[in-house]
């Protein structure tokens, strides 16, 4: 696939993190990887929390976005369906290893570990230049047709 699940599944999407019809979102990039979901993102100076530092918020934003999108491809597949399934998030959480540097890109990883016929469960990490600085995991649900999140 050379495309991304974004480009390929959501192209009218306006979400802030992953949406591709979002201009001034920021707009990541997720492809399949194997088993998970991978994606290298460049953060701009705008993206500070501290001088040299990328934000936490941000931080948070680009890994729930990533990690949607692992549980909608995972339950996409495990259905054997051709549309991909919008999932919202029920639960997340973080932890911060160490501070993010804002000057070169960041690559995320994120897995399905547990799930069910409506839901799927993920662990997903940021690293920069090869070390992990935030790990997150998250329990994201399938939403039925007419749930707000179809509106994109």
């Amino acid at each position: 696939m050379t495309s991304s699940l974004q480009d390929r599944f959501a192209p009218d999407m306006i979400c802030f993190g992953c949406g591709p019809a979002n201009p001034r979102g920021l707009q990541i990039k997720s492809y399949v990887a194997g088993d998970e979901l991978v994606c290298d993102w460049k953060p701009e100076p705008h993206h500070a929390a501290y001088p040299g530092l990328l934000n936490g918020g941000i931080i948070a934003t680009i890994l729930d976005c990533h990690s949607d999108w692992a549980a909608m491809w995972h339950l996409r597949r495990v259905r054997g369906v051709e549309e991909l399934p919008l999932a919202v998030t029920a639960d997340f959480s973080l932890r911060y290893l160490r501070p993010t540097p804002l000057d070169q890109p960041v690559h995320l990883s994120a897995r399905v570990v547990a799930s069910d016929d409506r839901s799927a469960t993920v662990e997903a990490s940021l690293s920069s230049a090869g070390v992990a600085t935030v790990t997150s995991k998250g329990r994201f649900v399938a939403v039925a047709e007419g749930h707000i999140s179809h509106g994109h």
